[in-house]
């Protein structure tokens, strides 16, 4: 099927999709699903944490979760975690690609799926998962007044973590690196993340 939105165009010529499998990696493995909408200026989904969750709660993130045994690749984790905590069928999710893995504060190494859906959805949020599920335009993590990066302390070392702020949210770390990227690819941005993200600090 061909794309109706240049941006996505843009994104599977770019991004890679062969061997979908896990890599190699000493670190323990997590996916997410980031899905923009097949419209001429796609929408990403997003959600806010729920806050009685122990790690990062109330913060923004793509669905998403670690891998399990059986996972034969990145995508098969993040489509069931898509349909778990957001109600995203995954008959509608169609992969475009995938970015090269990211590493969490925490040790995580993240696989981000790179994926069209439908401009219109029916999503059902888990509330063990997120408290609200929203969308954004991509295009707004390419304006750079949004965009800055922080320094903050691990383990004793500085660290430039990227942030946005928008509408009152603050999004940062692995969920605003990946958006800066794929408006480095989308837009041709130039943010800079000022580090490897692809390997840990």
């Amino acid at each position: 099927m061909s794309l109706s939105s240049p941006v996505l165009q843009t994104l599977e010529q770019q991004l890679a999709l062969d061997g979908l499998t896990w890599d190699h990696s000493s670190l323990p493995q997590a996916a997410v699903l980031v899905a923009l909408s097949d419209e001429d200026q796609p929408r990403v989904i997003l959600g806010r944490r729920a806050l009685h969750l122990t790690l990062h709660p109330g913060e923004i993130a793509f669905p998403g979760g670690k891998r399990e045994p059986q996972d034969r690749t990145p995508w098969v984790t993040a489509r069931r975690e898509a349909l778990e905590e957001v109600g995203l069928d995954e008959n509608l999710v169609h992969a475009l690609g995938e970015l090269q893995p990211l590493v969490t504060r925490t040790g995580f190494e993240v696989h981000p799926c790179i994926a069209r859906v439908p401009p219109a959805l029916d999503l059902t949020v888990d509330r063990e998962e997120f408290d609200s599920v929203f969308t954004q335009p991509l295009y707004r993590f390419a304006d750079r007044e949004l965009f800055r990066l922080e320094t903050i302390r691990v383990d004793g070392r500085p660290r430039k973590v990227p942030h946005y702020r928008m509408e009152g949210d603050n999004i940062w770390g692995v969920t605003a690196a990946v958006l800066a990227l794929l408006a480095n690819i989308a837009y041709d941005a130039g943010l800079d993340l000022q580090r490897n993200w692809n390997s840990k600090p």
